[in-house]
């Protein structure tokens, strides 16, 4: 079974986050598990993303206080993992965090990693040194050709080896991307005088890794899982049936228009406003047709 994490926080505002993924239990996971379970799973998976101190607070947004950038890709985060599964991605976790943030998101998923055997892949552009560290693997791709793909540890080694060394203090994943982006068609320093094209550069990476051991362990690899098929994967469980679900959203739904000012009762007093005007422009017209005809009139004239 597997998740997929969006780049974008896909969150109701108005919930907060204990309702948030309890409401998300109660829809993914099977109606053979108890509410009870199904809650003792959802308070156990927001604690396992670092979020216990704020489980009855909203997520907020436009508007309305709430969780920091970092609090609401956790949440997001903690729906998708409500169902263990074995491999899950993630769109660039650390868009739009600060350094401190991001590390603390990526931190987290690295925990999960760790305590229960997933498959973490994450797409992410310029981690900083701390988050790069996290990654046990690294697959750095240029126009859809690999690069490299392999130990995040022997990376630099394999740009040092090929002659592009990372210069002392600075970054590794920013040297990396600088040296395979050809966006900006920058001559690359090779070694210590001479400069080549970026595109030359890529095709001497790209044959380097091909022919490389690493490469030769990748595609064993690959072979293995492949010959493997259907008996590696897990029993993919049941969702809520039809009936549960509709009646979790109907609950949800109004839920969410009676906290949502803008979205309830705003409109009721726009109704209310409507229907005492139209109201008062009627009032004790009487059933002649002239009356009709003055009112008609009156109407057109001062409301269109």
């Amino acid at each position: 079974m597997q998740a997929y994490v969006t780049q974008d926080d896909t969150l109701i505002t108005s919930l907060t986050v204990r309702e948030s993924v309890y409401y998300s239990a109660q829809l993914q996971l099977p109606d053979s598990m108890s509410k009870t379970e199904k809650k003792e799973i959802a308070e156990m998976t927001i604690k396992e993303m670092g979020l216990q101190d704020s489980m009855d607070t909203r997520i907020g947004g436009w508007g309305a206080k709430g969780l920091s950038g970092g609090q609401k890709r956790r949440v997001c985060i903690c729906i998708e993992i409500l169902t263990r599964p074995k491999l899950l991605f993630l769109d660039e976790p650390t868009s739009g965090l600060d350094s401190a943030a991001s590390y603390y998101v990526m931190s987290r998923i690295a925990r999960l990693d760790q305590h229960h055997g997933r498959t973490i892949i994450a797409s992410i552009h310029q981690p900083s040194s701390e988050v790069f560290r996290l990654f046990h693997n690294l697959c750095l791709l240029s126009y859809g050709r690999t690069i490299y793909f392999g130990k995040t540890s022997y990376a630099n080694e394999f740009f040092a080896l090929n002659g592009f060394p990372c210069p002392n203090f600075q970054n590794l994943s920013d040297h990396f991307l600088r040296t395979i982006n050809k966006d900006f068609d920058e001559d690359i320093e090779q070694g210590s005088a001479e400069r080549i094209a970026t595109e030359e550069v890529i095709n001497i990476l790209i044959d380097s890794y091909k022919s490389s051991t690493t490469y030769q362990e990748v595609n064993s690899n690959i072979t293995e899982i492949c010959e493997k098929g259907d008996a590696a994967h897990d029993n993919i469980k049941d969702h809520a049936n039809f009936s549960t679900q509709s009646l979790v959203l109907t609950k949800r739904s109004f839920v969410n228009m009676h906290r949502d000012l803008g979205y309830y009762w705003l409109r009721l007093a726009i109704y209310l406003a409507l229907s005492l005007g139209l109201g008062t422009l009627y009032y004790k017209v009487g059933s002649s047709y002239s009356s009709v005809e003055v009112t008609k009139l009156y109407y057109f004239r001062y409301c269109w």
